[in-house]
Formats: structure tokens, C-alpha cells, sequence
């Protein structure tokens, strides 16, 4: 499958005559950087839809640069954050603010955001260190909690109309005592893929490698294949894709044109995986796979309104038979998925659903997803708590320069995510990835509630709160009471009366707090702090956690544990 795409891409770069741009990779506090200034101007600004991430880096240099003439970038710490994005995608913005009064070595670092650099007109080439350093203390476990990550970063365009990106890390790590505890029912590191033991089994090993070709086709179609994360959602979750999941084969292809974003995707994810704490197993033939297809189509309405709708599809040809075919049917970048599989007469797992954001007033912006599995109108009026009714609500605000305090953001987000929603009765139609959540981490049934207080009181000086309190109904072995994903849905614990929080409750509040201090463009320094409270009646869900950590970054987002 994988020769199958290659082809299909390589064969559209003779398309290719359009000025090309790699993506700037997904990182929460980057992202948010960019977007609040959207939310602060009150309206929608067409260089960029929000709802999909990541974005092209030339895309947020027109997207800034737009909203540097309308005059959002007002306080010390705004206008440090203008020049901060240019000078990282200094090969579009040609700022002057990119040029190092000193470089290293008279050949290193002359540009504040690259260790070495190519600026030819045939050849745009940034090479940069990865590197994550961190030590902390954790109150459930004996051993120090540490992280050492070296790496390094490569992206760059070849006749300013072919870029592409690499990325590769080795990685070790001891994680938090709540982290290795959920490993120990599932043994896979969150967001990462196959990792081995490391220090007689108190420690994790593992490599990460991401990258990607892309192309522009036209001046308004845009084609890449590669191995990446996406992220759709203007909030802190995602109840449709998110980037908690390790990275997957993809093939990706957007139009961009008038008020309408249209995004094609096929993935190749990873349906089942062998292992225990002593690591992951290597495979004869290598694992099974299956496939996403998805469309999404976002649409700008007016100068305030974004809608967007989409469908996914989950489906495989290493069914537990043996016996599927890959089905051509959905690589129709335009097509109706639930049509296609009913007459197929296939049992491929489809969602349907929209997302929003409303930027309502300048500093205020509102945003939501509802994320459709499968329902029976006559089961909703009746509130007879049919199993398959299965969906997904999320809703949130945004709030920048609240209470009129500069660069002091808050954000609220409610997700209700209802039993069963993204199960299936095979792992290979799940909406699981190296059996991870591609959606919440939660996986299904629960309510979360999630405040956010970001404040930058100095330029370089950022300070991050987050507070997040879940209602979780907890499966137990041989029980599936619907939260977990891995758990074929035809062994359900009753056809009525579920509800949200059916099973086993857990209540959980997870707290951090974050100091990020920018000593070099890209070098970072945190300090953090996570309480975590975890109370059931079940003795493994029942445990409290202190976490407080120094890391040192270079080129690398933070590691999240968010759950």
C-alpha cells in the first residue's frame, strides 16, 4: 500500500510549478501563539482555516503579517512573538530581526533559528539539533523521573516547488507512576510506537522518526505523502483527529480556494500491537494495518463564522478472516463514505460530524465538535439509553487579553463523549492506532471539563495553568461497560440503559502548572508541577500523584501527559 501512494504522489509532481512550504510541526504553545491573535482581532482571516493543523510556514507569515497591519501586535510581549514567527519561517518573512549578531564559528547559527542553512534560488535547506533534557521526582515511584531526547530536525524546498521535512529522535525515558500504570493494561507508550525496555525495566527506549514530501499542484491544490500527525479542532482536544496517537503513513491532499478549505486524507495506522512492560514485540511480516480515509470541508461564512463537516472511515484488509479487500471505493477524494460501505455491504466503521468556531467579538471566540458514530432516532425520543447511540459533544471559549490584563488568555472546554462511541466488533475498524486513541485519549464514556490560564508577563516568560477534572466509567478485565476502544463492542454489558459514566467511576482531577523560560530562539527551560488526583472504588484508580520536573528543550514541544 505504501508503494501504491508513493506512486500516486510521484506521479502529480510533474504538476508541480507553484512556490512550495513545509509545515511548521505540531506544538501546542506554538500553535497558540499564532492563533490568539485571530481571536483577538474578532474576525476570520482566509490565509489560514484553523480548524486543521499543522500550517504551512508561508501561510503564517501572511497570516501574521496581515495581522501586524491591523495592529494586534501592541504590548512588549506581542511584538516579541511577531518577530519570533518570522524569524522561524525566516525563508518567507526575509526579516532582518532572522540574522544572529554573532554567530557561532563565523559558519553556525547566522540566522537565529538554524544551526546551518542553504538560501539559494534552486536549493532552501534548515538544519537544526533536537534535543530534550529533563529530570523530576514523583511521589509513587522510587526511580527519578527523566527524559533525554537528541536528535535533529531537517526541512528545506528544491526549486521552490517541492519541500519536505525529516525529523528523528532516540529516546529515553522513566515515565510517571499513572503513565507506566496504564501501561501495564496496555503496553504502549502514549503517542509514540514500538519502544523497548531500558534500565531492567524501570525505563522505556524507543525512536521516533517523522517526515514528508509535499508539492503545490496548482496554485490552490496542495499535495503531500509522508509521516506525520494532523490535528482537526480549534480546542484543546479533539474529538475528531487528534495528535495523541503515534505518527501514521499518510497521503494528504487540500484545496484551498475562495472561502472553502477541503482536505482529503488517507492514513495506514497500526491495528494491533504485541507486548508487555518489558516492551513490544517485533512481528513476523510485521503487524496487521489498517486504513482512515477522511474528507473534511471547512467553510468561512462571512467574516466571523467558520463551519466545518466531515466524514471518516475506518476499514482493513487484514480483517480477522483474512479475507477483505483494500476497497478502492475510498480513495474517491469526493464521495459519501456511508453510501460506499452499506453498499459494499461492508462492516467498515464510518463517523459524520461538523466543528465551528465563532469569533464573536474582538478577544472572544466560541468553537465545538459533534462527532456522530451511529444512532436510531426513535432510541434518542425514547431515552431508552440504546448501546448504539454513540456520539460525541465538545464545546469551548476562548478569552484573549482577558479582563483587559495583556497577553493573559483563558480558554474553558466542556467533551462528553457517550459509551461505546468509536468501538467496533474488530480491532481493525476501531478508531484506535497502535491501540491509542486517535480521538480523546479517555477513549469514550466519560465528561471532562478543562480551564486554561496562559499568561506572558515578560517576552520571553510564559506561564501555563491547566486544570482538568474528569468522570470516567472505567471498564474492568472481561467487563466492557464502553470506555474502552480496544474492547470488541458485541461484548457490551447491556442493550439499555446506558448511560455516561456507566461501570466503574473515576473521578479524576489533573492539575500543572508550567514556567517556560525562551533563552535562545527555540531553547527553552520549564519548571513544572502536576497534582493529579485519581478516586474509585477500585483500587487501581484510586491514587493521588505528585510530579515536579526541570527539562531543557532545543527545537522540541513539551511532553504531555494530559489524561
Amino acid at each position: 500500500m505504501k508503494i501504491r501512494l508513493l506512486a500516486l504522489f510521484l506521479t502529480g509532481l510533474q504538476f508541480s510549478a507553484f512556490a512550495q512550504s513545509s509545515y511548521a510541526p505540531l506544538n501546542e504553545d506554538y500553535y497558540h501563539s499564532i492563533d490568539r491573535y485571530e481571536v483577538k482581532a474578532g474576525k476570520i482571516l482566509p490565509s489560514i482555516f484553523t480548524a486543521v493543523k499543522p500550517y504551512k510556514r508561508s501561510d503564517i507569515v501572511a497570516f501574521i503579517d496581515t495581522l501586524h497591519a491591523q495592529g494586534q501586535f501592541v504590548s512588549k510581549a506581542d511584538a516579541f512573538n511577531y518577530e519570533y514567527l518570522q524569524n522561524d519561517s525566516w525563508e518567507f518573512s526575509r526579516a532582518e530581526s532572522s540574522n544572529s549578531r554573532k554567530p557561532v564559528l563565523k559558519g553556525l547559527y547566522k540566522k537565529k533559528s538554524d544551526l546551518f542553512y542553504v538560501d539559494e534560488e534552486a536549493f532552501d535547506l534548515h538544519v537544526n539539533p533536537v534535543l530534550y533534557l529533563g529530570a523530576g521526582s514523583d511521589s509513587r515511584r522510587d526511580e527519578r523521573l527523566f527524559i533525554n531526547t537528541r536528535g535533529a530536525e531537517v526541512r528545506g524546498m528544491v526549486d521552490k516547488k517541492v519541500g519536505f521535512y525529516a525529523y528523528l529522535t532516540d529516546n529515553q525515558m522513566v515515565l510517571p507512576s499513572y503513565v507506566w500504570d496504564q501501561m501495564s493494561q496496555n503496553p504502549v507508550i502514549p503517542h509514540e510506537g514500538f519502544w523497548k525496555d531500558y534500565k531492567n525495566g524501570k525505563g522505556v527506549d524507543f525512536l521516533q522518526a517523522r517526515g514528508y514530501i509535499t508539492f503545490e499542484a496548482t496554485k490552490h491544490i496542495n499535495i503531500e505523502f509522508g509521516h506525520d500527525r494532523i490535528f482537526i479542532g480549534n480546542g484543546y482536544r479533539s474529538l475528531i483527529y487528534s495528535d495523541f496517537s503515534p505518527p501514521t503513513w499518510f497521503l494528504k491532499g487540500t484545496v484551498k480556494v475562495w472561502k472553502l478549505n477541503y482536505m482529503f486524507l488517507l492514513n495506514q495506522m497500526t491495528a494491533d500491537v504485541d507486548g508487555s512492560l518489558s516492551g513490544l514485540k517485533s512481528a513476523k511480516g510485521g503487524y496487521p494495518n489498517k486504513f482512515n480515509a477522511m474528507h473534511h470541508l471547512s467553510l468561512n461564512i462571512g467574516k466571523k463564522l467558520n463551519i466545518g463537516v466531515f466524514e471518516s472511515v475506518m476499514f482493513s484488509v487484514d480483517d480477522s478472516l483474512g479475507t477483505a479487500n483494500f476497497r478502492l471505493d475510498y480513495l474517491n477524494p469526493i464521495i459519501f463514505y456511508r453510501a460506499i460501505e452499506q453498499q459494499n455491504g461492508s462492516s467498515d466503521n464510518v463517523l459524520l460530524g461538523f466543528d465551528f468556531k465563532w469569533n464573536a467579538v474582538r478577544k472572544l471566540s466560541f468553537y465545538g465538535q459533534f462527532v456522530l458514530d451511529e444512532f436510531v432516532l426513535d432510541h434518542i425520543k425514547s431515552g431508552d439509553g440504546w448501546w448504539a447511540n454513540k456520539f460525541a459533544i465538545q464545546g469551548g471559549a476562548k478569552y484573549i487579553d482577558a479582563f483587559g490584563v495583556p497577553n493573559l488568555d483563558l480558554q474553558g472546554e466542556v467533551n462528553i463523549v457517550r459509551p461505546y462511541t468509536y468501538s467496533h466488533n474488530t480491532n481493525y475498524a476501531n478508531y484506535t492506532s497502535y491501540r491509542q486513541p486517535i480521538a480523546h485519549p479517555l477513549g469514550a464514556n466519560f465528561n471532562e471539563v478543562v480551564g486554561i490560564l496562559r499568561y506572558q508577563p515578560l517576552r520571553r516568560l510564559n506561564l501555563v495553568g491547566k486544570l482538568i477534572v474528569s468522570k470516567i466509567g472505567r471498564d474492568t478485565t472481561g467487563v466492557n461497560w464502553g470506555s474502552d476502544l480496544l474492547k470488541n463492542n458485541s461484548t457490551r454489558q447491556q442493550e439499555y440503559g446506558n448511560k455516561i459514566g456507566q461501570g466503574i467511576a473515576n473521578d479524576l482531577v489533573y492539575g500543572t502548572f508550567t514556567a517556560t523560560w525562551m533563552l535562545r530562539h527555540n531553547i527553552f527551560i520549564d519548571a513544572s508541577v502536576v497534582v493529579r488526583r485519581s478516586k474509585s472504588d477500585v483500587a487501581f484508580y484510586n491514587n493521588n500523584t505528585n510530579v515536579t520536573s526541570l527539562a531543557l528543550r532545543w527545537n522540541i514541544p513539551k511532553r504531555l501527559y494530559e489524561f
